[in-house]
């Protein structure tokens, strides 16, 4: 099955698509609220991940269901197969290869779908909230 529209439209519809999602915006201003401090894509750590604490190991990663492909929610493309099955499968591939990463240093690795966020932000969040704040009493009570 062939695209509906031409290349250059095609093109300008890519073009638009943007690095960061508003979700993404959305739960950084969230957690910021709650007086969570953090840093966002962090170019040096693995995987660039969405949210980082460096001081206490913590990396979270908001997944779109398109993009990572979503056991529950990710399509694949009807046109041109061949390329999206590749792509989508390299990514949930990275996406494993990013949390071992972590996971072998010590660090705590959150993902967050994004359906789970559009059924109940509110309940991610604080759930988020309440994952970051453990890891910080964990380490604290270490010392």
């Amino acid at each position: 099955m062939t695209d509906n529209i031409s290349k250059s439209e095609r093109s300008e519809v890519m073009k638009k698509v943007r690095s960061i999602s508003k979700m993404e915006e959305e739960v950084r201003k969230a957690l910021w609220k709650k007086g969570i401090r953090f840093r966002k894509n962090v170019k040096k750590l693995v995987g660039k991940p969405d949210i980082a604490i460096s001081k206490y190991k913590i990396v979270i990663f908001i997944d779109s269901c398109f993009w990572h492909a979503c056991p529950l929610h990710g399509r694949r493309p009807k046109s041109n197969t061949d390329f999206w099955n590749k792509k989508l499968d390299r990514n949930k591939q990275r996406d494993q290869e990013v949390n071992l990463h972590y996971l072998e240093r010590g660090w705590h690795v959150r993902r967050v779908w994004e359906h789970e966020l559009k059924a109940d932000f509110d309940g991610v969040i604080d759930d988020l909230a309440a994952f970051i704040t453990s890891q910080k009493n964990l380490q604290a009570s270490r010392l």
